[in-house]
Parts: structure tokens; sequence; C-alpha cells
């Protein structure tokens, strides 16, 4: 998947498209819950053993979510565009271009034994007062990046392959499904505000 995705993919959608496809969407739905609580400093309120039992919980929840909301609203969009893939191809391609992501993972491991708390805090004290900690941090969040932009790269080419789309069409029917979610949530988020205004 890494290398080949559309021949993977494929291969996949030939055999078997149900194939992990909840277990993928489950894992990736903790990686992604632990990013969530990093990038929301629920350190500032919970000790990081208990975030890590919430997105235990919570996360594979909001990861099957993504999976069926996600992939109906992409081959929706992809329809407009002349997509031809059917729904249980959509989700393979969501799930396994994730493969990434559900890697990243491991990254969690050296970054709790050596930040602990403060990968979830907004005050760092011993990052701050450690240059060589926050050298490794500022290495483990580029590789973390790197790997977030080949994961899109994956998705976009498994679901070229399984739209029938060129890669730059999938990329369109990514950045239309996105915007599909985003802009009914601004303006609901602007409604908002200028009513309580």
């Amino acid at each position: 998947m890494w290398t080949k995705p559309r021949a993977t993919i494929q291969h996949i959608i030939d055999t078997n498209p149900e194939q992990s496809v909840m277990l993928l969407a489950a894992i990736y739905g903790f990686s992604q819950a632990l990013d969530r609580a990093s990038v929301r400093d629920l350190g500032n309120s919970f000790d990081w053993p208990y975030i890590l039992l919430i997105a235990a919980v919570l996360g594979p929840i909001s990861g099957i979510i993504y999976l069926y909301l996600g992939s109906a609203i992409m081959r929706w969009v992809g329809g407009w565009m002349g997509g031809t893939a059917s729904p249980q191809a959509v989700r393979a391609a969501l799930a396994w271009s994730c493969i990434p992501m559900i890697w990243a993972l491991i990254l969690w491991l050296p970054e709790l034994a050596l930040f602990g708390q403060e990968m979830f805090t907004t005050a760092t004290p011993t990052l701050d007062s450690t240059p060589s900690l926050s050298s490794v941090l500022l290495a483990l969040s580029t590789i973390e990046m790197l790997i977030g932009i080949w994961a899109v790269v994956l998705l976009v080419l498994s679901l070229a392959q399984v739209q029938g789309f060129s890669a730059w069409k999938a990329l369109g029917n990514v950045l239309l499904a996105v915007l599909v979610v985003m802009v009914p949530l601004l303006v609901m988020v602007v409604g908002f505000y200028s009513v309580r205004q």
C-alpha cells in the first residue's frame, strides 16, 4: 500500500473489499483521538493515562463514523464527477489509505516516554528547559507531518483507482468532499456568532 496504492487497492477490491476496513478505521480513530487530545491540551484537565483510555474508547467509534460518513460524501461528490465506485470500494480506499497514520502510532511510544504529560498540556516546562528534548520533539513532529502528507497521497491515488479517475480528478473529489462538509459548518458558526452579538 505504501508504494503501489493503485495496484494494492485494486487487488483488495477484486478479492474482498470489506477486508479489515472496520479494524483499520477503528485504529485510525484511536490515532486521531490522541492527536486531537494533544492539540486541545486535554492534559490541562486529565492525566495522560486517562487520556489514553478515553482515546481507546471513543477513538474507534469516531474512526468508524468517519469511515462511513466520509466515504459516503466522497462517493456522492465523486458521482457528480462521473465516478463509478461502489460504497464498499470507496470505504476500502478510505480505510486502507489510513495505513501510514496507523503506523505513526509507534511514534507515540518515544513521545510519551520522553515527554509524558507535556504531550497534552499548554505548559511545557521540561521541554522549554531542555533544548535536546525540543529537538527530538521537532524531529518526531516532522516525521508525523510527512506521514500525514503521504496518507493524503495514498487516499487520492486509491480513490482515483476505484472511481476510474486521474489523480488530479481524484484530488478534486477529495477537496470538494471537504468543502461539502466545511462550508455548512462555517455557515453555522458564523450564524451562531451573529445571533449572539
